[in-house]
Order: structure tokens, then C-alpha cells, then sequence
């Protein structure tokens, strides 16, 4: 086997193992440790202690608007990361940046964990599945897909 090859397989590695890492911390999050009944007193604290006296009415919009940020950003990410994951293990010919088939694997890939996390967390009592969390999570998905193929088919290819 050549250093070229080895490099590769190095690569798609990494890559992979960012993507397992992503997914163990999506996991995690789907826990009722991290419950939105369980952050709430600690972020209520934080909020305080950094701007003063907050309405309960006030905090949980702001509670509700942070949670579904990390929706967005969490799934975009794991978006992103099988994106990086697929280009290094589906191979093409030629020497393009973006291609329709690693974008499809890591969108409908998202969607699959993005489904998956709102069926686990229905069967627990301090959570709820929720399918507008599963549209919100594809959403992200499907956004950092597109803005990925805008900026990359911009850049030359690949050496």
C-alpha cells in the first residue's frame, strides 16, 4: 500500500471519528440530565448573575430561543462533519469539492439521528419528541448542505 492510500484512509478516519464524537455528544444531549427541566435553574442562575433580574415570562423565551440554537447549530455541525466524512470515503474520479452524492448521504443522515434523538426522548419522562424538532434539525441540515455548495463550487478543485 502507498503513502497516498495510507493518507487517505488516515483522513477519512479522522474525519469519521469527528462525526462519531458528534454523534455521542448529540446523544448525551438527548439525555434527561440535559432536560430542559434541568438546565433551566443553571442557566436561570447564569442569566441573572450576568444581566440582573430576569422575569421568569423573559427567561423562558430566552431559554426556548437557546435550546432550539443548539438544535440548529448541533445538527448543522453533524451536517457538516458526515459531509467531511463522506468525501473522504466516496471516491470520484475526478477532482470536484462538492458532490450531490456526499451532500445526499450526510442530509438524509442527519435526518435519520435527527429522528432517531426525538424517538428516544419521547419514551423520556423529563422530555418530548417533538417532529418540529426533527424539521428544525433538517432545516439546519439542509441549510449548511446548500451554503457548503455555494462556497465550494466557488473554489478550485481538490490537488
Amino acid at each position: 500500500m502507498n503513502s497516498r492510500n495510507i493518507d487517505s484512509r488516515r483522513e477519512s478516519y479522522k474525519a469519521w471519528i469527528a462525526a462519531g464524537l458528534w454523534l455521542f455528544l448529540i446523544a448525551i444531549e438527548s439525555t434527561d440530565m440535559l432536560s430542559a427541566q434541568n438546565t433551566s435553574s443553571l442557566l436561570y442562575a447564569l442569566a441573572t448573575s450576568l444581566f440582573g433580574p430576569i422575569s421568569m415570562a423573559k427567561f423562558y423565551v430566552w431559554h426556548t430561543l437557546l435550546r432550539k440554537t443548539g438544535h440548529v447549530l448541533g445538527y448543522g455541525t453533524l451536517s457538516w462533519l458526515l459531509f467531511r466524512a463522506w468525501r473522504t470515503t466516496i471516491s470520484l474520479t475526478d477532482l470536484r469539492r462538492w458532490s450531490f452524492d456526499w451532500a445526499r448521504a450526510s442530509f438524509f443522515m442527519t435526518v435519520l439521528v435527527a429522528c432517531l434523538d426525538e424517538w428516544h426522548q419521547s419514551f423520556l419522562p423529563s422530555r418530548t419528541g417533538s417532529v418540529q424538532d426533527v424539521v428544525l434539525d433538517s432545516s439546519a441540515a439542509l441549510a449548511v448542505q446548500v451554503g457548503m455548495w455555494f462556497v465550494l463550487r466557488q473554489r478550485s478543485p481538490r490537488r
